[in-house]
């Protein structure tokens, strides 16, 4: 195998799907996880792996970070292993975590002082579409770095939305989106406890709903997740108690009310509260079970 030129780093439900993506494109590609299993996963793909930023940005000319939030783009980029102690000069980062735009149009400006470039490009899909290479990228940064990043953007989205040569505008853009699909996965949780409380079959509740004009791309995909009891985190409901956050200060901070933001958001925190932050964020369903003692698909299986 050729000298990986691309890595990712962060081998979760988005990034190992893009890693595979991105080596089915044919480019020599390096994933980066701490977890054994998941380097192990793409090591069976034919990919390189390793545990260390450091280890996988030698060489590379275009590094994806496929981490939660701010704080983790922060440490594997700058901490101790971190990917700019070895990352050529000249690379481009694609930073594709959902974070404060104010911090994207920071950590452009750093990257540029250490002569590299940096595309903001938050990245929505799920996890079937990073698997298939077939995401849409939120992208905002210079012609240089859309360049630089085409051969890795090409071969993880079917779309990639070009909004502006300053990072900063891609992280706006997913606040916005994250601000629709929080909201929409709470509004889905309590029609579904709804419809239940009044004494539908949730299952029918889901073939009239997806079929009618209430139907949303949330409802439609996270419902199954209640039907078949299955609170396996695609996405988890701390994820959404971070992103909602960050439109909410958002909001605060341009004197903009966000009232259906706010009431969705407090679900998601109540869910966490419930000790489900690590599960599917279908599971804020059961804030509203707790709240109206409505039985669920799967209650009382072994």
């Amino acid at each position: 195998m050729s000298q990986p030129t691309t890595a990712v780093i962060g081998l979760g439900a988005m990034g190992l799907g893009m890693a595979r993506s991105v080596l089915r494109a044919g480019l020599p590609t390096t994933g980066c996880d701490l977890r054994e299993e998941a380097r192990t996963a793409f090591i069976a793909d034919g990919g390189h792996a390793c545990a260390t930023p450091a280890e996988a940005a030698a060489g590379c000319a275009a590094l994806a970070l496929v981490v939660v939030n701010a704080n983790q783009t922060e440490a594997v980029l700058f901490g101790q292993g971190g990917a700019l102690e070895s990352l050529p000069e000249g690379a481009v980062v694609l930073g594709c975590a959902t974070v404060p735009p104010a911090f994207a149009r920071e950590l452009g400006a750093r990257l540029a002082e250490r002569g590299m470039l940096f595309l903001d490009a938050p990245i929505s899909g799920g996890a079937l579409k990073a698997a298939s290479g077939e995401l849409s990228v939120m992208a905002s940064g210079s012609p240089e770095a859309f360049a630089a990043a085409r051969p890795l953007l090409d071969a993880v989205a079917t779309t990639v939305h070009e909004l502006g040569p300053e990072p900063g505008q891609g992280s706006t853009m997913k606040m916005v989106n994250q601000c629709l699909a929080g909201v929409h996965i709470a509004t889905a949780m309590e029609a579904l406890a709804l419809g239940i409380r009044s004494g539908l079959d949730p299952r029918s509740v889901y073939e009239v709903i997806t079929g009618a004009a209430g139907n949303s791309w949330m409802f439609e995909n996270r419902v199954p997740h209640v039907l078949d009891g299955d609170y396996t985190p695609r996405s988890a409901v701390d994820i959404f108690v971070k992103d909602l956050g960050i439109v909410l200060d958002a909001g605060r901070a341009s004197g903009f009310p966000l009232p259906v933001t706010a009431a969705a958001h407090q679900q998601f925190l109540a869910a966490s509260g419930m000790g489900l932050g690590g599960a599917d964020d279908a599971a804020v369903v059961k804030v509203y079970q707790a709240l109206s003692d409505i039985e669920l698909p799967g209650d009382g299986e072994a």
